[in-house]
């Protein structure tokens, strides 16, 4: 027996939440259950796969998530589970959540689910609802050890399993250039794809001043010098800053502000970011 967790995109505004918890405690009553989040923006793949990729990694060893993020529920994408190399389970629809736990844990197996054995008994005609009647059922089974990871279905090679398109941080010079991959929902800190070493590698110590300049696909939406500190505490209320989050890539926000909500600052590939070690102030 083993924990189920679920994320999606659906919110708590009607019972698609509700609907999967039953499907899984009719499948066992005996299930563990919890939520990652249901509050993914609608349709939001690459969120989804972040969040995935956030929290994974601490939960134990044969964890099964199941993640219905589905705009194209109904189409010809396949509904799968991975394997993942650090023993973790993940149903899913292939079509790019799984693209973070691909590329930074790996996978070590995939399987396409054989609807004819892991799908909602009576469900056959409904083609809108996968979270339900696919993803939750065949999860369930899955923790509850009802049946084995082989038993999912036909193995699918885990190179073919779909990624979604991903910029690589990278350093030229004196700065690292980087995108904004997700928001810290809650308080609006803008969370880059760029590890710690490769900044730090910049000759960059807590305290050092830093150029920070942010880009749409378009036009520069902000540019300034902020200070590099080990946490919030370390500036002024409604201060900015540059620090590490949580998962060890570097962080721009604003002690008890939104960062993201000042400065009209949105997620993914097109926005980008720079880095840079600022010059000293001298005062005289």
């Amino acid at each position: 027996m083993k924990p189920l967790i679920f994320q999606s995109d659906f919110g708590y505004g009607d019972g698609a939440v509700s609907t999967m918890y039953g499907v899984a405690e009719n499948v066992c009553d005996k299930l563990r259950m919890y939520d990652l989040t249901h509050e993914i923006k609608q349709y939001d793949i690459w969120e989804a796969s972040y969040r995935l990729i956030q929290t994974v990694g601490y939960w134990p060893r044969g964890s099964v998530f199941v993640s219905v993020v589905d705009p194209g529920v109904g189409s010809t994408r396949r509904s799968i589970a991975a394997s993942t190399k650090s023993g973790h389970y993940v149903v899913t629809p292939d079509n790019g959540t799984l693209t973070h736990v691909k590329r930074i844990v790996g996978i070590a197996e995939a399987r396409e689910i054989n609807e004819k054995e892991n799908r909602l008994p009576g469900s056959d005609e409904s083609n809108t609802f996968h979270g339900r009647d696919i993803y939750a059922y065949t999860g369930a089974k899955l923790a509850a050890g009802m049946i084995d990871f082989q038993s999912v279905g036909p193995l699918v090679q885990p190179e073919t399993v779909t990624e979604l398109p991903v910029v690589e941080a990278r350093r030229e010079g004196h700065e690292v250039l980087g995108t904004i991959d997700v928001l810290d929902v809650r308080f609006g800190s803008l969370w880059t794809n760029i590890p710690r070493q490769m900044f730090t590698g910049l000759g960059i110590a807590y305290g050092d001043r830093v150029e920070v300049i942010i880009s749409s696909e378009t036009r520069v939406v902000y540019h300034n010098f902020l200070t590099y500190q080990k946490s919030f505490a370390d500036v002024y209320v409604g201060e900015s800053l540059i620090y590490v989050n949580s998962l060890d890539y570097m962080a721009v926000a604003i002690n008890q502000g939104s960062f993201a909500k000042a400065y009209g600052i949105g997620t993914g590939n097109g926005w980008r970011v720079s880095l840079r070690k600022g010059p000293k102030l001298v005062y005289e």
